[in-house]
């Protein structure tokens, strides 16, 4: 992941969230402007801020990373929730997600 990378998705992640670039800044405590700085390119975080700046969006920093998880969040519950179906339960789930990648 390179800066942009980065910058997109934060920008994502938040807008999922549905909040704006101010609020989070604040609620992470941090100036108004630090959130739109690192989404405009013009800063990044330091490894404590991606920890602050992923607690606050729900992710962990792996999730935050993977470019290929549109959802991490929904996704991280839906793992949690497999771990306790049975195998007949599972082989029903995996079919049902097949079927649905081929629309």
């Amino acid at each position: 992941m390179n800066e942009k990378d980065f910058s997109l998705r934060l920008a994502r992640l938040r807008g999922k969230k549905g909040v704006s670039a101010r609020d989070m800044s604040l609620s992470i405590g941090q100036n108004p402007g630090y959130i739109n700085n690192i989404e405009t390119g013009k800063s990044m975080p330091s490894l404590t801020g991606i920890f602050y700046i992923c607690e606050y969006l729900g992710v962990t920093p792996g999730e935050f990373f993977d470019l290929d998880s549109a959802n991490p969040g929904k996704i991280d519950d839906i793992v949690k929730d497999l771990k306790h179906l049975d195998d007949a339960q599972l082989d029903t789930i995996a079919a049902l997600v097949k079927g649905l990648r081929k629309k």
